[in-house]
């Protein structure tokens, strides 16, 4: 679904936001009871999670990536789990990039799959299971932090600098899966991305949490964009997003299309996109998540911007995580 505009901050006082309030009350009541009743399982091997409080948008796969690099550079052996949004499989499944299709697994699995062993399940429990049988030291969950079934070791949560917690109510009222305060006595850790542009910096101190800064940072490829006329579409959870990193990398956008996060594309749109493109002499630009949606035969008539997460003090991160993988390294060590 594409976010609606009262969601986004500014909007707690949007007629909309009022009249769906009860709702929420609702939503949030549900929440609650389910982790109230459910006993997290504990697994084999340590746990990291990264997840959001919004639904969509704020950067929790590019985290869930540049985190396992980290682990790798401490000598951990991490392997990703992801619930893989419309895919098709049920029991614990090994995603395998050259097999499986976003249809099958869902985008996001196939991106992690691209950097480590990638389990796909709805069951976080029965998923990790797999994983520590399939050689894992420890696992990265790429979402699951309202999900209470598994017993999390450490756990981050992602907030894009320039959305913050939108309007600050809970679905359907507002994006949020959960309210803020309840969210962050759950995690261990805040990821900022992007520059706070709605004043999150103070509030954000009264939780007492670390606060790990990041900036998504275009791929090489950037530099072919640079002073062309580009036809960008997106379909994430904040298409600006994406044409504001687009656009500060010097290409000039002629033509911008956002669609609903996780969109599956129509051969059809796929053409009017080129044709649009191919008056200005390129191919439209979009994301690799999105590229992963595409039809094949349609791949090699877009470009992707890939982008890289940098952060800020990655040996203060280093540092908090650097146990844990010593834990799974110990593990394995004892095991072996």
């Amino acid at each position: 679904m594409r976010s609606p505009e009262f969601w986004g901050p500014g909007g707690a006082h949007h007629s909309a936001t009022l009249a769906l309030t009860p709702f929420a009350l609702i939503y949030r009541g549900v929440a609650a009871a389910r982790r109230a009743l459910i006993e997290p399982a504990r697994a084999a091997i340590p746990i990291m999670c990264v997840g959001n409080l919004v639904t969509g948008g704020a950067g929790k796969t590019p985290t869930a990536l540049a985190l396992n690099r980290l682990v790798r550079e401490l000598g951990g052996n991490a392997h990703f789990l992801t619930r893989g949004y419309g895919g098709q499989a049920g029991k614990p499944l090994r995603v395998d990039p050259e097999r499986h299709t976003a249809h099958d697994v869902g985008d996001e699995a196939l991106l992690l799959a691209a950097e480590a062993p990638t389990w796909r399940s709805a069951d976080r429990v029965a998923a990790a299971a797999a994983a520590a049988a399939g050689g894992a030291g420890l696992v990265i969950m790429d979402d699951g932090l309202q999900n209470p079934s598994l017993t999390k070791d450490l756990s981050f949560v992602v907030i894009d600098g320039g959305f913050g917690f939108g309007n600050g109510r809970v679905l359907p009222a507002g994006p949020l899966r959960e309210p803020v305060a309840r969210g962050l006595a759950h995690v261990d850790a805040i990821v900022m991305i992007g520059p706070d542009r709605v004043g999150l910096t103070d509030r954000l101190k009264t939780f007492a949490r670390p606060v790990f800064t990041a900036e998504l940072v275009p791929g090489p490829e950037a530099l072919r964009f640079r002073d062309q006329p580009i036809v960008a579409f997106a379909g994430i959870g904040r298409p600006a997003k994406f044409f504001e990193t687009l656009t500060a990398t010097g290409a000039v956008l002629v033509e911008r299309h956002g669609f609903a996060d996780h969109h599956r594309y129509t051969p059809d749109e796929i053409m009017r996109l080129c044709e649009a493109a191919s008056h200005h002499g390129n191919k439209p630009v979009t994301t690799t998540k999105d590229y992963m949606r595409l039809p094949p035969e349609a791949r090699l008539m877009v470009d992707v911007l890939s982008v890289d997460l940098e952060w800020r003090d990655p040996m203060a991160l280093r540092a908090l995580i650097a146990p844990l993988v010593e834990r799974s390294r110990q593990r394995a060590t004892d095991h072996g």
